[in-house]
């Protein structure tokens, strides 16, 4: 599970509803026909513009959000260095019994495993790889749509409450309330758009990105299997994937803290 989303969504929403309550009760900020008008219209418009499987899909997607936790990269690079060994030792048909931890990981081993062309495992993998984020991205644009949508509807009933309140001004004790509520829509647009949907659509971006990372690690790490390449020569391979603070290996690093130490004494 995804601490930070967890986090971010209880306490945005602790910090709105402190502040509804603050600012009096409650219950003036709800009115269920702007409810139904920001929902219903954001829904309706993004089943128009995606095919109903892409927008129940996208559900599905978004929930990796909140419930999947992306592998590191450098515990994959080390895996992927220990089978290496074991392919060095024992040749490729001994990867048949090895389990990875990752689904994509044990995809290419079984195809090292069974013999196949270094070409057709590269192409095949990266092909794995673009559907993925093809996937991904459609997930992404149905949240991008609907955050697009919902401060428009937000307005839209805001004019339609307008007009209601314009059509009764022979009756001036009604205005302030119907004002209020005209203006309810816009809340709840702008609140579904830069509360729920257009953050989960950034942080779906951010997890196909890390994903990405991750399988194309995999593919080259499988490549140099295939190759032959030492277990050392294809861990600095692999290590160019991650940032330059975490290019050292966790034993140089813990070598190397002492020595600086002493340095300073």
């Amino acid at each position: 599970m995804d601490l930070g989303t967890i986090i971010g969504l209880v306490g945005g929403s602790l910090l709105i509803f402190s502040a509804l309550l603050l600012g009096g009760s409650l219950t003036m900020f709800i009115n269920i026909p702007s409810m139904l008008l920001v929902l219903g219209g954001t829904l309706a418009v993004t089943f128009i513009k995606f095919k109903m499987s892409d927008v129940i899909g996208s559900m599905q997607v978004a929930m990796k959000a909140f419930l999947v936790k992306m592998s590191d990269p450098e515990a994959i690079i080390e895996e992927m260095v220990n089978f290496t060994r074991i392919a060095k030792k024992e040749g490729l048909i001994a990867l048949e019994k090895e389990v990875a931890t990752d689904p994509f990981a044990s995809k290419a081993l079984r195809y090292l495993s069974d013999g196949y062309d270094e070409t057709l495992i590269e192409d095949m993998l990266n092909k794995d790889i673009r559907l993925t984020i093809q996937r991904h991205t459609l997930g992404q644009n149905v949240f991008k749509a609907m955050g697009e949508s919902a401060p428009a509807f937000g307005m839209i009933g805001t004019l339609i409450g307008l007009v209601q309140m314009l059509s009764s001004m022979d009756d001036p004790s009604t205005i302030g309330p119907s004002m209020a509520v005209a203006l309810l829509t816009t809340l709840y647009g702008a609140l579904l758009a830069n509360f729920i949907c257009l953050p989960l659509a950034e942080k779906l971006s951010l997890r196909s990105g890390q994903e990405k990372l991750n399988k194309s690690i995999i593919v080259e790490a499988a490549l140099g299997i295939n190759r032959g390449v030492s277990p050392l020569v294809l861990e600095e391979c692999l290590r160019i994937f991650l940032t330059p603070k975490q290019r050292v290996p966790k034993n140089e690093a813990a070598t190397e803290a002492p020595k600086k130490g002493a340095d300073i004494q």
